[in-house]
């Protein structure tokens, strides 16, 4: 029987210890230079993206139950980047790391089934992925369909971390529901009895940004049932205690994502004396040592 997401990532949190995941979004100018080393064909630049993204996920590993890679960086590397997204989900599964493919896709009827196919049903795909939820449940019916013949994961978007999430999604209709509210129900709903795991969660859970912790407590209320993959923690400025509002009271529900702050340690005089690798490794287990404390009772 293929694996339940849910009850495969709470596994790997508990055996790493810390409900953590690493961002892998490779920015070309941020890498090190001498990883660099000036090239400037798509194609060279591509391999350098490749050996950058391999260390660090070789680096995190041991610490980390998971990571993400952001499609829209290895996208814009064209065919060779598309390609490489994939071959790193491979690569960090054969670390075994969780890997969440950060897409957000959304569309519907046979458009969205064919995203769906592409993200979750090739033998190469990731864990799990992210989906916009704003189009309604026929955009994100497809892929909870294709998620429940694979045992993978959905993630849909429903509190963003952005600043200005609250221009629309705290649009209130005429009982005070805001709108961000009425997607957590309907995902509530749609990750119903059929999708939960042995662990009480289901495949299908949902985006919810940590730099809104009054929010998260209200959509933890929502949405029991749901995981929770919380970006916005460090360069986007929430603390671990804002992550924490997003779990239960008994530490688990969520896992908290971290990209620039574990990716590019260099600007922090904590790390001024490891060479890079060492570095990233260092910062994700700040992060993680952050992210544990602060779930503690």
């Amino acid at each position: 029987m293929t694996e339940h997401f849910a009850d495969k990532l709470l596994a790997a949190i508990d055996a790493k210890g810390s409900p953590v995941c690493v961002g892998i979004d490779p920015v070309y100018d941020r890498l090190p230079e001498h990883v660099r080393k000036g090239q400037t064909s798509p194609d060279a630049q591509c391999e350098v993206v490749m050996r950058f993204c391999r260390e660090v996920i070789n680096a995190v590993a041991p610490i980390v139950p998971a990571v993400k890679l952001q499609s829209a960086y290895f996208e814009q590397l064209g065919d060779s980047g598309t390609g490489l997204y994939f071959l790193l989900a491979q690569h960090a599964r054969n670390k075994g790391l969780i890997v969440i493919g950060d897409v957000k896709r959304n569309d519907i009827g046979s458009t969205a089934e064919a995203y769906a196919a592409g993200h979750l049903l090739r033998a190469d795909a990731p864990d799990a992925i992210t989906v916009n939820g704003y189009l309604g449940a026929d955009g994100i019916t497809p892929f909870i369909d294709a998620a429940k013949k694979t045992g993978k994961g959905v993630f849909v978007l429903v509190r963003t971390s952005n600043a200005s999430a609250a221009t629309l999604q705290d649009i209130a209709d005429a009982n005070g529901v805001r709108l961000f509210e009425h997607v957590a129900n309907m995902v509530a709903e749609l990750g119903d009895d059929a999708t939960v795991g042995k662990r009480g969660y289901s495949l299908i859970g949902a985006v919810v940004g940590a730099t809104w912790p009054d929010e998260a407590r209200r959509l933890r209320e929502l949405m029991p049932n749901q995981l929770f993959l919380v970006p916005g923690y460090g360069a986007q400025g929430a603390s671990a205690a804002d992550c924490a509002a997003s779990f239960k009271a008994d530490g688990t529900g969520a896992i908290v994502n971290a990209s620039r702050s574990v990716l590019y340690p260099a600007a922090d005089k904590r790390y001024a004396d490891n060479r890079w690798p060492q570095a990233v490794a260092a910062a994700a287990q700040a992060f993680a040592d952050d992210i544990a404390g602060a779930l503690k009772p």
